[in-house]
């Protein structure tokens, strides 16, 4: 009894209420949205209002037993978990394809999605790896080990296809970056083979996250020029990844040449090697980048074309981000009022899959701006208390589970709303808690209520 008065106690309200706001604001868009006047009771199961109900039932009830599980199991169990869920993300790469991809098990006429379980699990076995390692006597196996954790999983989910969910793995590499896990280690296994050079860390390795950003800016500009001379050198066509490892070939040489005019002798050896590291890592991902993009399915790289602004295809396959554009600005600044949306009303079908990726449209069309910034401002709320959370933790594990949870709220969030106003482009990513879907809520539920438990016994850990 004191021990069930000491876990609500400890409970972080804030983030409980938080959470149950967000699940009616969105049962409530769902009901809004696809009503059907047959069967007005929102406890019609036979309608995706009554359907959602039940999902909201059963994942507050797994939310319970998580949070009645000591903690110390999530840590004991990181390892079998994870390989239950792998060996579920193999299976359905058997399964018949549903809108085109393996994502599903079926179970009766519902199904579940195990690449959403697939990231609790990953941020629960990543956390107990390196909350168990000497981050001060980080060694390349550390770091191998630790992208393994991530990378297995995102290649079964490449396989199915899932863009969406792959892309939100990527989050995984901010929580590294976050606790000092850097491809330092790595990068200095084959960088110090060079006679004469001996680093102890290089700018590379412990600045990958702003690297990254660079690689995703040449990314993107290396498909904006791959039908688009740079003209960099008159009468030589540069088109593509050429041009951008011709540019970046001259950047090179002239800051060699700079190094080697101004620099001193120490500086001259370790900094032409970085710049030749930056110039290889550059060439390699723009060609990779463009390899890559010229074998993809020809629908996802036109919603890359498209979003990207290389060509435009109003009612057709850009017709979704259209009208989504449409239906939120359509509500003006207070909105049309409840159960009054029209552009994106399951009726009018004028927005596809309303109420799922796109259901912050019907909200902002019956809300208005208001109602969309007070949604915002819920969401920013729950990932700015997480990270208040995860700061607070005493245990390296709770500290790196949080952050996880922390990214992966962000980035739903992020680029789910983005896809709704034209900001991002059009790859399935739920609105987390808002948007109709069983797999969805109940992975999050479980991930906040684990969180929950977490920063319950927080004072439990000693420091």
């Amino acid at each position: 009894m004191r021990k069930s008065k000491s876990l609500i106690n400890n409970l972080d309200w804030p983030l409980l209420v938080a959470f149950l706001t967000l699940i009616c604001f969105g049962l409530m868009t769902i009901y809004s949205v696809a009503f059907n006047e047959e069967h007005p009771n929102i406890f019609s199961f036979s309608e995706k209002y009554g359907k959602q109900i039940m999902w909201i039932c059963l994942s507050l009830f797994l939310g319970i037993i998580v949070f009645l599980i000591d903690s110390d199991v999530y840590k004991k169990f990181a390892l079998p978990i994870y390989v239950v869920i792998l060996g579920l993300l193999v299976l359905v790469l058997f399964m018949p394809p549903i809108n085109g991809a393996r994502a599903w098990i079926g179970i009766g006429s519902m199904g579940i999605q195990p690449a959403e379980f697939a990231k609790i699990t990953t941020a629960l076995l990543l956390a107990k790896y390196i909350g168990e390692i000497n981050l001060k006597q980080l060694n390349s196996n550390n770091v191998l080990i630790a992208l393994i954790i991530i990378i297995i999983p995102m290649i079964l989910i490449l396989l199915q296809p899932d863009a969406g969910t792959f892309v939100v793995f990527t989050a995984f590499f901010f929580v590294l970056y976050r606790e000092g896990l850097t491809f330092d280690p790595f990068i200095l296994k084959f960088v110090n083979i060079i006679p004469k050079v001996k680093f102890k860390k290089t700018w590379i390795g412990s600045h990958f996250i702003p690297i990254l950003f660079v690689l995703v800016f040449l990314s993107i500009l290396t498909i904006l020029l791959g039908h688009k001379n740079i003209g960099i050198i008159p009468g030589l066509p540069l088109y593509g990844s050429l041009g951008i490892i011709i540019t970046l070939l001259v950047i090179s040489i002239a800051g060699i040449l700079f190094i080697q005019k101004f620099g001193t002798k120490r500086e001259r050896v370790k900094v032409r090697l970085i710049i030749i590291l930056s110039f290889i890592i550059g060439s390699a991902s723009s060609y990779f980048v463009e390899y890559s993009f010229g074998h993809l399915a020809s629908h996802q790289k036109d919603r890359i074309e498209l979003f990207l602004g290389l060509k435009e295809d109003p009612n057709g396959k850009d017709y979704n981000r259209n009208r989504a554009m449409a239906a939120v600005g359509s509500g003006g600044f207070s909105g049309k009022g409840y159960k009054n949306a029209s552009v994106s009303s399951v009726k009018t079908n004028h927005v596809p899959e309303s109420e799922t990726d796109f259901i912050f449209c019907p909200f902002a069309e019956e809300w208005g701006f208001i109602g969309g910034v007070i949604l915002l401002l819920i969401y920013l709320f729950i990932i700015i208390r997480i990270i208040v959370i995860a700061e607070r933790q005493r245990s390296s594990f709770n500290r790196i589970y949080a952050y996880s949870v922390g990214m992966f709220f962000f980035y739903h969030f992020a680029i789910n709303i983005g896809m709704n106003i034209g900001f991002a482009p059009v790859i399935g990513i739920p609105l987390p808690f808002f948007s109709y879907g069983g797999s969805s809520m109940m992975s999050f539920s479980v991930m906040v209520f684990i969180l929950l438990k977490l920063d319950s016994q927080r004072r439990h850990v000693l420091r």
